[in-house]
């Protein structure tokens, strides 16, 4: 019965003592709360007032953004490269212009001239043969034309048949004269192809050279400054590498043109080489008229 009341004692203070304590504690967590929660109300005021600035800061920097687009221009190009380039690279740039140009001009203009030439070999197979003489059908050929330039040299051996040239064997004497003016034809065919053709070997060496001597220019540049970022040294690289593509687009098209045009002088020669070997023929079976003592 002690022991019980011990017990039944010790358990009312223990009630006692947490209903005293748990309303303090209760306390003592609500009031760290209130201030947690007035903070989280005050946000509000900050929160209608911060977006304010936001939309005043957007359209500055959509406006900075604008900006730049349009008043900076691009500081590297062609017209940088001709600005900042020294006399050398100025004369190689003007040394592959003048190589364009030139092979483009005779490029056009042979094309020209082997045209002309197939038409006159179309006109030499239509008039000439039906000519009743040799002198007669060379007369109705163009002025300039190579086949009226070969009859006419034809004719020309056997009007001067006499003299020394008279212990010549006709035979020898007229395929001589054909052969020369054949020559002559072909010749002139040629004219400009050497041109074409040393363009298109050393156009690619020129650009190397404007590449290396810009790429020295512009390392020597960078060195002097003490800047090796990646703006600095792209720029000035990248406008001296343009002359290598300057020489390899001059190079490329008079590689092509000179193939192309051998090619088609190969073709039109041909065909003269056919009317010379008829007319040959022609003025060995023409009858012969003694010449006088």
């Amino acid at each position: 019965m002690k022991m019980l009341r011990l017990a039944v004692s010790a358990a009312v203070l223990l009630i006692a003592a947490a209903s005293a304590v748990l309303p303090q504690m209760a306390q003592a967590q609500a009031q760290p709360a209130a201030p947690a929660a007035a903070p989280a109300a005050t946000p509000p005021e900050p929160a209608s007032t911060a977006p304010a600035p936001t939309p005043a800061a957007a359209p500055a920097q959509a406006t900075g953004g604008t900006r730049a687009t349009e008043i900076v221009d691009n500081p590297y190009g062609l017209e940088a490269l001709w600005k900042g380039g020294d006399i050398v690279a100025k004369v190689t740039l003007a040394i592959l212009a003048i190589m364009s140009m030139g092979s483009w001009y005779i490029i056009i203009t042979k094309v020209y001239e082997q045209f002309r030439m197939g038409a006159q070999a179309r006109a030499a197979d239509k008039s000439f043969w039906n000519a009743p003489t040799v002198r007669q059908g060379a007369e109705k050929l163009k002025e300039g034309s190579p086949y009226r330039f070969i009859a006419e040299s034809g004719l020309e051996a056997t009007s001067k048949h006499i003299g020394l040239l008279g212990n010549v064997d006709l035979n020898t004497w007229i395929s001589m004269s054909i052969q020369r003016a054949i020559d002559n034809v072909q010749s002139r065919t040629q004219d400009g192809l050497a041109f074409l053709a040393t363009v298109g070997s050393t156009a690619p060496f020129v650009g190397l050279f404007g590449t290396v001597w810009g790429i020295y220019h512009a390392l020597t540049a960078i060195g002097i400054a003490g800047q090796a970022s990646i703006d600095k040294v792209a720029g000035p690289v990248g406008e001296a590498l343009i002359m290598t593509a300057f020489g390899l687009a001059v190079a490329v098209p008079a590689v092509l043109g000179y193939n192309w045009l051998v090619r088609r002088n190969k073709a039109a020669m041909d065909m003269v080489r056919g009317f010379a070997a008829d007319l040959h023929a022609v003025l060995l079976s023409a009858p012969k008229t003694p010449a006088r003592a």
